[in-house]
């Protein structure tokens, strides 16, 4: 009995644990524009190494971002398509929610203290969202978190100018920042000291078996939080294509 999870919305993560939480195996790759081509292989290397088959999976567990189009939606149809053939649940965890939990491990946070989780949106923007810790250790070991703004996307700057301005009278603490979209924006958004910079696979499946116990909807859609690069071309309506092939041709005599 154990738990796929899959994260597509940086790098590529997948990771395997038991109903406990406890791990298994993980696998990740730094492919940031072949997340199909690595997908699949790392899955099956987790499986192979755990000696579990598909069969034995209970659930699949998805990062939903918010991530770029492509390589987010490649997780997700993967998750997808991998519980329907095993007639098993898709659980959805948003990616900076995990990233944001493992923050509270990595850098010993206490309740009380706040987080700005970051990822790369490109176009000069980043995602991100805004939490509160309230119990540093909890079921399963994860941290947990309360999410006070976003998930959003914006540049770096006016992220920096909303959330980062010095607290004034009955404002909460500045947060701590972390993840790989405000590392490449350090003179807006200064990283802490070892601070996660992408989601672990593990603490997202973690996240989802707590979830999941709360009796809490986890829904699968992505948070794409924009509309994708490419579009198809707008076609014309067939009223409009109706009444073109019925108009009279220039010249014609009533």
């Amino acid at each position: 009995m154990a738990v796929l999870a899959l994260d597509t919305s940086a790098a590529v993560a997948v990771s395997l644990v038991d109903e406990d939480g406890a791990r298994l195996a993980s696998r990740t790759s730094d492919e940031r524009r072949r997340h199909a081509e690595s997908l699949a292989p790392l899955i099956n290397e987790v499986l192979a190494e755990a000696g579990i088959e598909r069969s034995a999976l209970t659930s699949v567990v998805a990062g939903t971002g918010p991530a770029p189009f492509t390589g987010l939606r490649v997780g997700l149809v993967t998750a997808r398509t991998l519980a329907l053939a095993l007639g098993i649940p898709v659980l959805g965890v948003p990616s900076l929610d995990a990233l944001a939990v493992q923050a509270v491990s990595d850098l010993g946070l206490r309740p009380g203290a706040e987080i700005l989780a970051t990822s790369d949106a490109r176009r000069k923007e980043v995602y991100w969202a805004r939490y509160r810790v309230i119990a540093h250790e909890g079921p399963h070991g994860v941290g947990v978190v309360e999410r006070l703004a976003g998930p959003d996307v914006d540049r770096a700057g006016f992220v920096a100018q909303a959330q980062l301005a010095p607290p004034g009278e009955g404002d909460g603490p500045l947060p701590v920042v972390i993840g790989e979209g405000a590392m490449l924006y350090p003179e807006f958004l200064p990283v802490a000291d070892d601070a996660p910079l992408v989601p672990d696979a593990t603490v997202l499946a973690r996240l989802a078996l707590v979830r999941r116990a709360a009796g809490e909807e986890q829904p699968s859609e992505p948070l794409y939080l924009r509309r994708p690069d490419v579009h198809e071309p707008a076609r014309a309506s067939t009223s409009s294509a109706a009444a073109a092939a019925t108009a009279p041709a220039t010249g014609d005599v009533a």
